[in-house]
């Protein structure tokens, strides 16, 4: 009887626990968003919390996770209005992409460095809205913010490979 019991109540169990590595990762994202938001935001900006983009490689919960960490991030933004949805629809996107085209490559390294180079070149959803917004020139502001998110994106490369290594991010 007692393993029938328990059986039963394993599923909400990964639930909850699925639940709480989303929020987790969703509330670090905001949180480190926050903490260098002098950084986070403008024509020059190096968001450290960009590093949080690697987990999706190891599991597809933290698309979701990252996806609500830049939504909730961006209503801090000064150009809120568009980087919320706008944001939210390209981290989505860009993650799912990511995963897409490094699934069949074994080389964690190798993974690393083409979703910091898609995630580079995507920045010119970010461009669009500082040259809409501010009338920024567009070509000159997607270099600038395309190598900021380089420069943050091999960071935090670095550290969540090193993490990767100490702590099992597929489960």
């Amino acid at each position: 009887m007692y393993s029938l019991t328990r059986k039963k109540s394993e599923p909400h169990k990964s639930v909850a626990l699925e639940l709480t590595k989303i929020s987790l990762v969703t509330s670090l994202y905001v949180v480190v968003t926050i903490m260098f938001a002098v950084l986070s935001f403008g024509v020059i900006q190096i968001r450290i919390s960009e590093m949080f983009n690697y987990l999706a490689l190891y599991h597809k919960r933290y698309v979701v996770a990252v996806t609500l960490g830049v939504i909730f991030a961006n209503f801090l933004s000064p150009t809120w209005m568009l980087d919320v949805p706008i944001g939210g629809i390209a981290t989505f996107l860009m993650l799912i992409l990511s995963r897409f085209i490094t699934k069949n490559i074994a080389n964690d390294i190798l993974k690393i460095v083409i979703t910091a180079i898609l995630f580079s070149l995507s920045m010119f959803t970010v461009a669009a809205q500082l040259t809409l917004l501010l009338h920024l020139p567009f070509l000159s502001t997607w270099l600038i913010v395309g190598l900021g998110e380089l420069v943050s994106m091999t960071i935090g490369g670095i550290v969540i490979y090193l993490l990767s290594k100490k702590i099992n991010l597929k489960s």
